[in-house]
């Protein structure tokens, strides 16, 4: 995901991939938070 520096996920299928991507995503929103990063507009609108 280009727009969360160095957020990434695999699977064995693209449904886990996808599922993993969800986990990640959310994990790297809550670190970011408790880092008081900045996270991109385009994610906040769509979480």
């Amino acid at each position: 995901m280009p727009e969360l520096p160095g957020c990434a996920a695999d699977g064995e299928t693209y449904q886990q991939a996808v599922q993993n991507v969800e986990v990640v995503m959310q994990e790297w929103i809550a670190t970011a938070k408790e880092l008081k990063r900045t996270i991109p507009d385009q994610i906040i609108r769509n979480s």
